[in-house]
C-alpha cells in the first residue's frame, strides 16, 4: 500500500440490489494502530517496523501513523499500511488536531489496538481512545528526565495505557519510583536483536573486507568498537581517555556513528585524541550501514554510555554476534551483559576501570574468545531476540482484546 494522506472522507461504492449474498465472509481480522513521531531512523522506529512485521504474519492488521520518513518503505514491504500525520508536533492546538484526526482514522479503519512509543503522538493518542473506547498501550523506551512538576507532567502519558511496556526492568522500577501506576498494568518486555541479521555465519568476508578498508584498519591489529550517535551521554570522551591508558599493547579504537549535526562535540573528540597524542589510534568511522559486519571486526565491543540506557540495544547487538562487551554498569546494559561471562561491567565515566576491563578482553586466547562468543550467542538467543520481543507485545494485545 501507498503512504495514505489521513482524507477519511471515501464513500463506500453501492453495492447492487441483486447481488448474490456472500455467505463465506473471511473473519475479521484484529487491527493494531502504533503511533509515533516519524520514521526515520532508531531503535524506537526499528521497533515498530518489526511489530508491524510480526502483527502481519500473525494474520492481523499492522497499521502505522507518523510524519513519515525513509522507513516508510520499509514498513510497507512488510505489509504494514502507513497514514501520514504531523505527530512529531508538541504544539497544543496541533496535538488537539492530531486527537481528533486519530479518533476517525480509529473509527474509519476499524482499529481495535492502539499503541504509542513517544509522549507527544501518546497524548493525541490517549484523547482519541478515550472518546473511542479504545484499548490503549504504551511503550515506555527511556528513563526521561523530571526537571519539575509540568515535565512529569507530561510525561505521565506513557502511564497511561491499560498496559504500559517498559523495555527493561530499569525503565520499570524507574516507572514506579517517579509515576502513579496500578503494577498489575506494566509488563517488561525487552528489545530484541535481529538474529536474522545479527549472526555471525550470515557475514560474507567481502562484506568485512570492504568495511575493513574503508575504515583503515590495520591486519592483525586488535580493535575495540563503540557504537553510537556521537553525542556526550554515549561516553566516547571516556573511551578515548581509556585508550590513553593502552599504549603499552598494539590497539585501534573505532568510533562507529554520525554526530548528526553535533559538530562542536566532534571536534572536542578530535581536540581530545591529538591532545592525548592518539590520532593513529582512534578512528573516526561515522555512520555504518552494516553494523553486522562492522561487529565481526571488533575485538570487544564497549557501551561507555555516563547516563543510564532504557535498554541498551548496543550490548546485546554485540552478544548476538559473539563478541565481549565491555558496558558501563547502569541502566539496562547492565541486565543484558553477564559479568564474567558474555563482558565486563565498569562503573560510569571512569576511564582507568574502563580500560582495565578492555586489557582483559583483549588478552583473551583463540580458546577463551571461542568459549566467550558461544556464551553470548547462546544469551542473546535465549533472551533478548526481536521474535521474542514481539510474541510477547502480541500476548500483551491478545489480553487486552480477550
Amino acid at each position: 500500500m501507498t503512504d495514505s494522506d489521513l482524507n477519511i472522507d471515501t464513500a463506500l461504492a453501492d453495492t447492487p440490489a441483486d447481488a448474490p449474498a456472500d455467505t463465506a465472509q473471511e473473519p475479521r481480522r484484529p487491527t493494531v494502530l502504533q503511533v509515533l513521531p516519524g520514521l526515520v531512523t532508531g531503535g524506537v522506529e526499528r521497533g515498530t517496523v518489526d511489530m508491524a512485521d510480526a502483527l502481519v504474519r500473525a494474520g492481523w492488521r499492522a497499521l502505522v501513523a507518523s510524519s513519515g520518513g525513509p522507513m516508510v518503505r520499509e514498513l510497507e514491504r512488510v505489509g504494514g499500511e502507513h497514514f501520514t500525520l504531523p505527530l512529531a508536533s508538541k504544539n497544543p492546538i496541533r496535538l488537539r488536531k492530531n486527537a481528533t484526526a486519530l479518533e476517525e482514522l480509529i473509527a474509519k479503519e476499524g482499529v481495535d489496538i492502539v499503541h504509542a512509543r513517544s509522549r507527544a503522538p501518546a497524548w493525541s493518542a490517549w484523547s482519541a481512545t478515550r472518546r473511542t473506547g479504545t484499548p490503549f498501550v504504551t511503550s515506555f523506551h527511556a528513563p526521561y528526565s523530571i526537571t519539575g512538576p509540568v515535565k512529569r507532567w507530561y510525561n505521565s502519558v506513557m502511564t497511561k495505557g491499560d498496559r504500559v511496556i517498559a523495555i527493561s526492568e530499569f525503565i520499570s522500577r524507574h516507572i514506579l519510583d517517579n509515576y502513579p501506576i496500578e503494577p498489575e498494568k506494566l509488563r517488561v518486555i525487552p528489545r530484541g536483536a535481529d538474529t536474522a541479521i545479527f549472526d555471525p555465519e550470515r557475514v560474507s568476508a567481502e562484506r568485512m573486507i570492504q568495511l575493513s578498508e574503508a575504515w583503515r584498519l590495520e591486519d592483525g591489529v586488535p580493535v575495540v568498537m563503540l557504537p553510537g550517535r556521537l553525542t556526550r551521554w554515549k561516553g566516547q570522551g571516556v573511551l578515548i581517555e581509556a585508550m590513553a591508558h593502552l599504549r603499552d599493547i598494539p590497539v585501534l579504537c573505532v568510533l562507529v556513528g554520525s554526530d548528526q549535526g553535533r559538530v562542536r562535540y566532534r571536534e572536542e573528540l578530535e581536540a581530545l585524541t591529538e591532545k592525548l597524542n592518539l590520532k593513529s589510534v582512534v578512528r573516526f568511522a561515522g555512520e555504518c550501514r552494516d553494523m553486522a559486519a562492522g561487529y565481526m571486526l571488533a575485538d570487544v565491543v564497549v557501551s561507555a554510555s555516563i547516563e543510564p540506557e532504557g535498554f541498551g540495544r548496543v550490548s546485546v547487538e554485540a552478544q548476538a554476534m559473539g563478541k565481549p562487551v565491555v558496558g558501563s554498569n547502569h541502566g539496562g546494559v547492565a541486565e543484558t551483559v553477564r559479568p564474567g561471562e558474555t563482558g565486563w561491567l565498569v562503573p560510569a565515566g571512569d576511564p582507568a576501570a574502563l580500560a582495565g576491563a578492555l586489557r582483559a578482553a583483549l588478552t583473551l586466547d583463540n580458546g577463551q574468545r571461542e568459549q566467550w562468543a558461544a556464551r553470548a550467542i547462546a544469551h542473546v538467543r535465549a533472551n533478548y531476540t526481536k521474535d521474542l520481543m514481539c510474541a510477547r507485545t502480541l500476548a500483551v494485545y491478545a489480553e487486552l482484546l480477550g
